[in-house]
């Protein structure tokens, strides 16, 4: 059974090195349903034209979803054409850890007026 869990979050963006692709350090803090730190990395590029650009990344998220403790690693791949984005953001199989072990999913980040939430579909082994 599929479940889903909402609410907002916090991002710093850390720049780490400069070159054919921009390279930065990210440090989350999660509130509602997930109650939860990540960190990871992104590489992105941003071509010349206005508004396109992609980016790839690996995060850990360690905490709790809906009271339930462990972690999990999500994957990113994103690009946005001329201000259009595409992005899909999917848990690495068999990453969960803990009371979050078999957890699968996958999670959509929404910013507005410079907010940033996420929602989160996901399932647990063994539901």
């Amino acid at each position: 059974m599929t479940d889903h869990a909402s609410g907002p979050f916090d991002v710093t963006i850390t720049p780490l090195s400069k070159g054919r692709f921009d390279r930065m350090a990210l440090d989350k803090q999660f509130h509602g349903d997930l109650e939860a730190v990540s960190a990871g990395e992104m590489m992105a590029f941003q071509s010349a034209a206005k508004g396109s650009a992609g980016y790839v990344a690996m995060e850990r998220v360690i905490g709790t979803l809906k009271g339930q403790r462990g972690s999990f690693v999500l994957q990113h791949s994103a690009t946005m054409h001329r201000g259009v984005p595409e992005m899909s953001i999917a848990i690495v199989p068999d990453s969960g850890t803990d009371e979050l072990a078999g957890i699968s999913g996958t999670m959509r980040i929404l910013i507005t007026d410079g907010k940033h939430s996420y929602e989160f579909d996901y399932t647990l082994a063994g539901e």
